[in-house]
């Protein structure tokens, strides 16, 4: 497994990478020292990252691989993938894409574990009362993603 600690307006960010792809990206709570890297997923990674908060890139390229999560969280992680960028939906929205529209909870958990946000956006998941709700990372981080998207969003 590589790693890379890298600084974005989002703050600072550990992002983990296979050989398939990358595995994992955690918002780290204090700042660590910025590191370089030459492996070529992670240089992709960092790259659309970058051009993703610059507000140039809607969709990611850079192959992921999802190594954790049960058969229901890996469902959840790949309906996340399908919302376009600068759309939300509620979570009642998810559960019903996925055919458990009784499931609003449990969806929520899963999105809680998404091992890749950012990437797999979970951040365009909103309350059925269209507020923030729930985020690894926080939700002033969350409502920074949003207006990256040109979404603004209630308190």
């Amino acid at each position: 497994m590589k790693s890379v600690t890298v600084h974005s307006p989002a703050g600072c960010m550990k992002i983990y990478a296979s050989e398939q792809g990358v595995t994992q990206i955690d918002f780290l709570e204090q700042e660590e020292p910025e590191e370089t890297t030459d492996d070529p997923i992670l240089l992709q990674v960092m790259s659309e990252l970058h051009e993703y908060f610059a507000g140039e890139r809607k969709d990611f390229e850079v192959a992921i691989d999802l190594q954790i999560g049960t058969t229901f969280q890996r469902e959840a992680w790949e309906r996340l993938r399908a919302i376009p960028y600068g759309k939300t939906i509620s979570y009642a929205e998810q559960a019903a894409t996925m055919g458990r529209p009784k499931a609003v909870r449990a969806v929520g958990g899963a999105n809680g574990k998404n091992p890749i946000p950012v990437i797999i956006p979970c951040h365009r998941v909103l309350s059925s009362l269209g507020k923030l709700h729930g985020f690894s990372g926080g939700l002033d981080l969350k409502r920074y993603l949003l207006n990256v998207e040109g979404l603004s969003v209630p308190k």
